[in-house]
């Protein structure tokens, strides 16, 4: 297990280094992140992914990306033991350290393990639900668990997987797949000891931070059954562990197609209703944009006012890359790379200087 976690000093030293353009690292706290992140989902569940996403991301270490996103249940757990073993290398052969370096997991789905010879189904029962580690009342669509121990267990399944001490993020991953079942009053239950473990694993070191990873909760208007607000499961937070709590961040798509986190005033903070990403800034929290390229799709012919909204870009890739790490509100723009070629290509945006979030205002005005 490599000890230790993403330091203010490691990341601040990471950046210092990196040869990467004005603009391309943000601060998270108190940390320094790039606003490119490695992403881990797609992809089959073989060895010929695992060795494509370890290479790319000693790429993106070389290319001035120093967030790593994965989740237990990417690739039956195969993505985050892709991690492990690059990230290991990397620090033995020197090219960063663990302090250098930020590391987040998400957990709720079931996992099923694809190196366990059992058949999925009875891996996931024997598991998770005859051992009583996921109560049957507390399941939502047969996939979803935030039970305490369910937690626990997912938590340090994670910290194997990646051959870490400490994950320095943690995300509850898409509790609107419980929202959506349940009256808030449950929910909120639910989400309050989820939270509760949550800041336990925080005190015994074996995550530094925990936030909320969704899909549609939080773009989602307040009348819809799925919405998340972030004020109240800030309320959450204080609640369980005070001023001192450790939610941090959020993670939500963020793409030309699917603007809607820098766009649509989903939020209600302060009283106002403002897009999910600048109401989490305003909240002090860092959002992480996912599906940047909308799984390749955006890396294709994009429409000709695009090439012109982002001339500094070279290719398709490149644009999407520019316009999702560039919006209002955003820390890291994450893309899922399992080919170096295409590391080197998406990566390399971290040469150029991010557009300004006025420039990409005046896009969407259009």
């Amino acid at each position: 297990m490599i000890p230790g976690r993403a330091t203010p000093e490691g990341t601040r030293r990471f950046a210092e280094r990196a040869a990467a353009a004005e603009g391309h690292f943000r601060r998270a706290g108190d940390l320094t992140l790039s606003s490119l992140g490695l992403g881990t989902y797609l992809g089959r569940e073989d060895a010929a992914t695992d060795s494509g996403y370890e290479a790319s991301l000693g790429r993106a270490l070389e290319l001035a990306v120093n967030v790593i996103d994965a989740a237990i249940n990417y690739r039956g757990q195969r993505s985050e033991r892709a991690i492990g073993r690059a990230l290991d290398r990397a620090i033995a052969a020197g090219r960063a350290s663990r302090d250098e370096v930020f590391l987040s997991t998400k957990g709720g789905y079931f996992p099923h393990d694809a190196e366990d010879p059992r058949d999925p189904r009875r891996y996931l029962r024997e598991e998770f639900i005859d051992s009583g580690l996921a109560p049957r009342d507390e399941i939502a669509g047969g996939v979803h668990c935030m039970a305490p121990g369910y937690l626990a267990d997912q938590i340090d399944r994670s910290r194997v997987n990646l051959g870490v001490e400490t994950i320095d993020l943690y995300y509850l991953h898409n509790v609107e797949t419980q929202r959506g079942s349940m009256t808030a009053a449950v929910f909120r239950g639910r989400l309050r000891r989820a939270v509760e473990e949550l800041e336990r694993a925080v005190a015994a070191g074996k995550i530094g931070s925990w936030g909320l990873a969704t899909w549609d909760g939080l773009r989602a208007p307040p009348e819809h059954p799925e919405h998340l607000s972030l004020e109240e499961t800030v309320a959450v937070a204080r609640e369980v562990a005070g001023e001192g709590h450790h939610f941090t961040a959020v993670q939500l798509p963020i793409n030309l197609g699917m603007p809607q986190a820098i766009a649509y005033p989903s939020q209600m903070v302060g009283g106002e209703r403002r897009p999910a990403a600048p109401a989490a800034r305003s909240l002090g929290l860092a959002a992480f944009g996912s599906a940047s390229l909308l799984q390749g799709r955006l890396a294709q012919d994009l429409f000709d006012e695009i090439e012109e909204a982002f001339p500094e870009a070279r290719t398709a890739a490149q644009r999407a890359l520019q316009f999702a790490r560039s919006g209002p509100g955003v820390t890291s723009s994450l893309v899922g790379v399992s080919r170096l070629e295409h590391a080197d290509e998406d990566f390399s945006v971290s040469r150029l200087a991010p557009a300004s979030e006025a420039r990409i205002v005046k896009f969407f005005e259009r």
